[in-house]
């Protein structure tokens, strides 16, 4: 029999988890024995989660910064590309802070279920919730000045300094392109394999998911039995929806503004690697395809879709950018945790500085989320709320990555004077899909 794909596991864990544990609230000592003997399991899964954050910002972020030793050669090309990826990252980033503020899903939540909640996680909450209040009342360059660490070892011991490791690992690769290839070449060799062994323990570790969903929703529900907290999940799944549906609009506009293409054109070119992205929840996995995609249907010249692309799906995460910052507000709404104007922008560098370290494999979204929840001061154990409805938005916003990229590669490619008509040809074999 064929083995069931990871997506349907994840969600066949999920509804097992809520099934089983609504079958143990019917005895009296059936919540207990969740507490005492699933919920552990959630957390161990939880705290693998936490575990590769620093590493995989470390080998993801060194070795994508490092590669870019290309802008030496194509400077104007790749300050342009650079600047672009990060300005429509700020814009979905921005969308999604905007979206979730104005439909508050956190706040369909009863009072009563707020408690509970929040009961359950007290000790995690409690911290999280004194370290914002801190940096509420931190001078107004606090900030930048908390963005450069001391110690990068100290940094490192603490996901709640993510953007100082952030800035390590940027500073870092910009020392390994300063310096003559034949130095840089063994540095750059052992990162290239550190990212590879951290990418096959995200792929160990998704193994796992659906075991770490199935306890995270068994102790959920029994901990917080409330109908209403299943509702404030369907509407945080539309704000994603609906910012990542923004998104496509606002690709197809500026494509239409900057290059003259229709947004028809577009969408009709790029369509077969958006639905391949959606299959597959894998910008890397889809690359082949939309750079054939690309050249051959929009019209990029080659030298642009080789340079840009291999970027895109590096650091260009859009969708998953705008996923995390819904996230982020809907799990402190759910907890009663008011953001500042501060935070909320702190969760817009976290989310961006982050997408760049991204892998683009399914599940290091949720990695990364648990970056910026720690940023900003929002206890982890939240990502119990969103498991559930995270594989399908994942394949949503792998598409609006995948459409990001092949809309800067038309501006680029504009920019420079290498945007023509589409043109068929035989694609290499050395880049068709698997």
């Amino acid at each position: 029999m064929k083995k069931l794909a990871l997506h349907w596991q994840i969600l066949l864990g999920m509804v097992l988890g809520v099934v089983f544990a609504l079958i143990m609230t019917n005895f009296e000592w059936g919540s207990q024995f969740v507490t005492d003997w699933i919920k552990p399991f959630g957390n161990i899964f939880i705290n693998l989660l936490k575990l590769i954050a620093v590493p995989l910002i470390l080998a993801s972020l060194i070795k994508g910064v490092s590669d870019l030793k290309d802008i030496s050669k194509l400077s104007k090309m790749g300050g342009r590309t650079i600047v672009t990826y990060i300005i429509t990252t700020v814009v979905a980033v921005s969308i999604g802070l905007s979206i979730v503020n104005i439909i508050q899903p956190g706040k369909t939540i009863t009072e009563e279920t707020r408690i509970e909640l929040t009961e359950s996680y007290k000790g995690d909450a409690d911290s999280k919730i004194s370290a914002a209040n801190e940096q509420k009342n931190a001078g107004p360059l606090k900030a930048l000045e908390d963005l450069v660490p001391s110690n990068i070892f100290n940094a490192a011991s603490d996901n709640g300094n993510m953007l100082q490791v952030i800035f390590f690992a940027i500073f870092f690769g910009i020392g390994l392109i300063l310096i003559p290839e034949e130095h840089s070449k063994p540095v750059k060799a052992f990162f290239d394999g550190f990212n590879e062994v951290i990418l096959k323990l995200i792929d160990i570790i998704m193994l796992g998911a659906p075991y770490g969903v199935f306890a995270l929703l068994a102790a959920l529900v029994v901990e917080a039995p409330s109908a209403d907290l299943f509702k404030a999940l369907a509407w945080y799944a539309l704000c994603v929806v609906f910012g990542l549906f923004l998104m496509l609009c606002f690709y197809t506009l500026i494509v239409w503004i900057f290059t003259k293409k229709t947004p028809s054109f577009f969408i009709n070119g790029i369509s077969p690697a958006q639905l391949l992205a959606f299959s597959t929840s894998s910008s890397a996995a889809t690359l082949p395809v939309t750079m054939e995609r690309v050249e051959e249907h929009l019209g990029v010249e080659e030298e642009v879709t080789s340079f840009v692309l291999p970027i895109g799906a590096t650091i260009n995460m859009d969708g998953t950018s705008l996923y995390q910052a819904v996230a982020a507000v809907f799990i402190a709404q759910a907890f009663g945790m008011d953001l500042s104007f501060s935070v909320q922008m702190g969760i817009i560098a976290t989310a961006t500085l982050a997408s760049i370290g991204s892998a683009a494999v399914p599940g290091a979204g949720m990695v990364m989320l648990v970056i910026v929840l720690a940023q900003a001061g929002i206890p982890e154990a939240g990502l119990a709320l969103i498991f559930a409805v995270d594989r399908p938005l994942d394949m949503c916003r792998t598409t609006v990555n995948v459409t990001g990229d092949a809309a800067v590669s038309m501006l680029v490619a504009k920019s420079v004077g290498k945007l023509g008509e589409p043109h068929e040809k035989k694609w290499d074999d050395n880049y068709k899909s698997e």
